[in-house]
C-alpha cells in the first residue's frame, strides 16, 4: 500500500449523542504494534500513541486505540464531535499511511407528534394544516395517509421542509389517519393523527327487493356515506312513517304495503340531506293459484286452476 491510498472509509459515519462510534481502518492486524498512531480532529491532535499514549484532555476517558490496526473508538458522543477526523500511521519499515473521514453526531429523535388546529371540519367549506413536530436532530419527514404516501395536488401542499401539510379545502377523501415518520441516520419515530372531516350524506341507496311475494317478510336497508352517521327517516307513498332508523321492516307484505318507499338521510353537522326511492311490488310464487268461474249449460262451476 502506498502512502497516497486512504486507509479510512470516506464516510460520513453517523453516531448518536451519548453513544459511541468506531473508526476502523482497512489495515489487517500486525504482529507488532505500529511505531506511531496519531489521530486528529479538525486539525487538532487528540491522541498520539508510541510507547505511551498522549491524549488531548477533552477526549480523555472517551477514546480507545487499537495499536495493531489503528482503529479508534470514541464514546459519550456530543454534537461537538461532528467534523473531520484524520489518522496518520507509521509502520515499522514501511511508508507512512494516512486516512481521513467525517463523523456526524445526531440527537436521538423524541416527542414526535402531529398538531392540527382544533376545529370542526366540513367538506368543501373548511381548510386545515397538519404540522409534524419532534425533538432531536431531524433529517427527514415522510407523510403517509392510511398507509399511502401523501402527494401534493391542487388542494394539498407541503412546506419546503415537509414539516407541514396544508389541505385547502378538505374533502371526504381527506378523512383518515395521517402519519409522519421523522428520522435521522441513528433514530426514527412515527406520529399519527386521525383527521375527522364531516361530509355527506353521499351515495344513498336502498337495499331490498323490487318485488316480493305476498305474505312474506320484507326488509329494506338504507345506506349512505356520511360523517357523522346520518339520521334516517322513511316515507311511504308520500306519507310520513314513524320509522327513523336505517332499516324498514314489513312483517307481512300485502297489497296495501306496495308502492314507493322513500328514505331520507340527514347529516346534522353538514346540514345536508339526500333521498332515495324504491318501488316495491307484490309478486306471486309458483304455483300461483287464481279462481276461475266456468258457465256450462246454465250451471256455474267454480274451482281452482
Amino acid at each position: 500500500m502506498c502512502a497516497g491510498e486512504s486507509i479510512l472509509s470516506p464516510g460520513p459515519l453517523s453516531g448518536a449523542e451519548a453513544g459511541k462510534v468506531k473508526f476502523t481502518t482497512t489495515l489487517k492486524p500486525t504482529e507488532r504494534p505500529f511505531l506511531s498512531v496519531s489521530w486528529s480532529f479538525k486539525g487538532v491532535n487528540i491522541i498520539t500513541s508510541t510507547s505511551i499514549n498522549i491524549t488531548e484532555p477533552d477526549h480523555a476517558n472517551r477514546i480507545s486505540l487499537d495499536r495493531r490496526t489503528g482503529a479508534l473508538e470514541l464514546r459519550n458522543l456530543v454534537s461537538e464531535d461532528s467534523g473531520e477526523y484524520t489518522v496518520t500511521i507509521i509502520p515499522d519499515g514501511e511508508l507512512q499511511k494516512q486516512g481521513r473521514t467525517t463523523l456526524n453526531v445526531y440527537a436521538l429523535i423524541s416527542g414526535a407528534a402531529i398538531r392540527s388546529p382544533a376545529a370542526v371540519l366540513i367538506e368543501d367549506q373548511s381548510s386545515t394544516n397538519l404540522t409534524c413536530e419532534a425533538s432531536g436532530s431531524v433529517s427527514t419527514r415522510v407523510w403517509m395517509k392510511d398507509g399511502q404516501p401523501v402527494h401534493p395536488s391542487d388542494r394539498v401542499t407541503l412546506s419546503m421542509d415537509n414539516k407541514t401539510v396544508f389541505i385547502r379545502p378538505v374533502r371526504s377523501s381527506s378523512h383518515g389517519t395521517y402519519q409522519c415518520r421523522v428520522s435521522n441516520p441513528v433514530s426514527t419515530m412515527t406520529a399519527a393523527l386521525t383527521l375527522t372531516v364531516n361530509y355527506g350524506p353521499h351515495n344513498i341507496s336502498i337495499i331490498g327487493p323490487a318485488a316480493a311475494s305476498s305474505g312474506h317478510r320484507v326488509t329494506l336497508q338504507c345506506t349512505a356515506a356520511s360523517v357523522p352517521p346520518p339520521n334516517f327517516s322513511w316515507m311511504f307513498n308520500g306519507n310520513e312513517t314513524r320509522v327513523n332508523t336505517s332499516v324498514y321492516v314489513i312483517e307481512r307484505l300485502e297489497s296495501k304495503n306496495t308502492g314507493n318507499y322513500t328514505c331520507t338521510a340527514r347529516n346534522m353537522v353538514t346540514k345536508k340531506e339526500t333521498s332515495a326511492v324504491l318501488n316495491l311490488k307484490a309478486s306471486c310464487s309458483a304455483p300461483c293459484w287464481s279462481f276461475t268461474v266456468l258457465v256450462i249449460g246454465g250451471l256455474y262451476l267454480r274451482g281452482l286452476i
